[in-house]
């Protein structure tokens, strides 16, 4: 339960000869001390504004993980008056709940406050997040809930409607910087690093301030004469896995990321979200289906080769696997990235479904059906049906929608790729139409 700047609440005089945690020894005493998040701990960010006003509601901090969230709710506790009390939705079931409840209750008999921490709050199940409902409403507690999960998937409704939603940001390379700093200062001494090992340190961090403290405590051990540089820094340390849960936030944010960047034309962004996903531990199966909906959702008939291409790459990469494959499905990143662009066939297909639910029960015309049996035929069906291959230009220009629609324009192609050839035709079926009912 060790938060960004935390340890435990022992007194500090039973401990004054015990090492300290690099962690512990530079914690924020005070808000105002906290690394990052200015955004919401500012004067005129919504935590900054609530102390401000001396009105805190219950929270909900999303945020990644060593970005302080522990921290900033024990200092609220601490700056609000009242009792910092943390709980672990991993490891506390429904009895534990009870207890913290009924202290909650007494202190509030007592006249003191109670701001209930609870890590990992996306962990517990709807019943067990029902029961914080009555205590939050009555005022027994101020409920902070801390997740790196994504609140509008993972938490009750009724949750979210009586705690506001905080969004925590991963610490910049600059705000991790000064956690150096504040680390040299509490440990009188400099890192052995020369300025680029500092910097790929704080690279390797990857914007978890927890992270950072353990690399640094790491470096600080090292008996080294001078200073190291990122050789000799990169063979002593482990390059932290990348944040990527293929089930999680980071999965959909990272595809959006890709499929954005192939829809906006950048093949270097798109090849790099790409390479992101696959080093996470993406399947690349998965990326080859999600190229084929790319190639038929943003660029269509503009470039109909697209799909073909998508389809040779994910059969090349399921003959020879990875690495080799995943080279394939390079490729085909960046041929959807520079490839024309066009919606124009899906936003048709969309209409079309609307269409056809706003009209569902309407029949076809009658010239258009066939009329196997004599009484089909007595009733109409084929009747004055056109045949457009004896048509001039084989085109009839017949009505093939329902006789009570007004005939829709659905498809409407672009001056992009092949569909400017498919306009063309569009626009030359559309006069011979409108030439042959008149």
């Amino acid at each position: 339960m060790a938060d960004l700047f935390d340890t435990t609440s022992a007194p500090q005089s039973a401990t004054t000869d015990a090492p300290r945690p690099l962690a512990d020894r530079i914690r924020p005493r005070a808000l105002a001390d906290v690394i990052g998040q200015s955004h919401v701990l500012g004067a005129e960010g919504p935590l900054g504004s609530m102390l401000a006003s001396g009105s805190l509601s219950s929270l909900i901090l999303w945020g990644p993980p060593g970005v302080g969230k522990t921290t900033i709710a024990r200092l609220l506790a601490d700056e609000s008056d009242r009792v910092f009390v943390q709980i672990s939705a991993i490891f506390t079931g429904v009895p534990d709940l009870r207890k913290v409840f009924e202290a909650a209750k007494l202190r509030r008999g007592q006249g003191r406050g109670t701001l209930l921490f609870v890590d990992e709050i996306h962990q517990f199940n709807k019943a067990q997040q029902d029961s914080f409902l009555p205590h939050m409403e009555d005022g027994t507690i101020v409920l902070v809930g801390a997740t790196t999960e994504n609140p509008s998937f993972e938490l009750n409704a009724a949750v979210l409607s009586r705690a506001q939603v905080i969004v925590l940001e991963r610490l910049t390379l600059v705000d991790l910087e000064l956690m150096v700093q504040r680390a040299e200062s509490a440990l009188e001494r400099e890192l052995p690093l020369d300025g680029a090992a500092r910097e790929a340190l704080l690279e390797m961090a990857d914007g978890d301030g927890r992270a950072l403290l353990n690399l640094i405590e790491q470096v600080m051990a090292w008996k080294v004469a001078g200073k190291l540089d990122t050789s000799a820094l990169s063979s002593r340390l482990m390059k932290r896995a990348a944040k990527y849960d293929k089930s999680g936030d980071e999965h959909y944010n990272l595809i959006s990321a890709l499929h954005k960047s192939v829809r906006g034309s950048d093949p270097d962004a798109a090849l790099y979200w790409f390479a992101r996903m696959l080093e996470g531990g993406e399947d690349p199966r998965y990326l080859a289906r999600r190229f084929v909906r790319m190639a038929v959702e943003d660029i269509g008939l503009a470039d109909p080769q697209a799909q073909t291409h998508c389809l040779h790459a994910w059969e090349i990469y399921e003959r020879i696997g990875s690495p080799e494959g995943e080279l394939a499905l390079a490729q085909a990143v960046i041929y959807l990235a520079l490839a024309p662009k066009s919606n124009a066939g899906y936003v048709a297909y969309k209409a079309a479904r609307a269409e056809a639910r706003r009209t569902g029960s309407e029949p076809p015309p009658k010239h258009i059906l066939n009329a196997p049996t004599k009484l089909m035929g007595e009733q109409g069906y084929g009747a004055g049906y056109a045949y457009d291959h004896d048509a001039e230009d084989g085109f009839s220009g017949q009505n093939y929608f329902p006789d009570t629609m007004k005939r829709p324009i659905l498809y409407q192609p672009v001056e992009r790729g092949f569909e400017r050839d498919l306009k063309k035709r569009v626009d030359w079926f559309a006069k011979l139409r409108e030439k042959r009912n008149t």
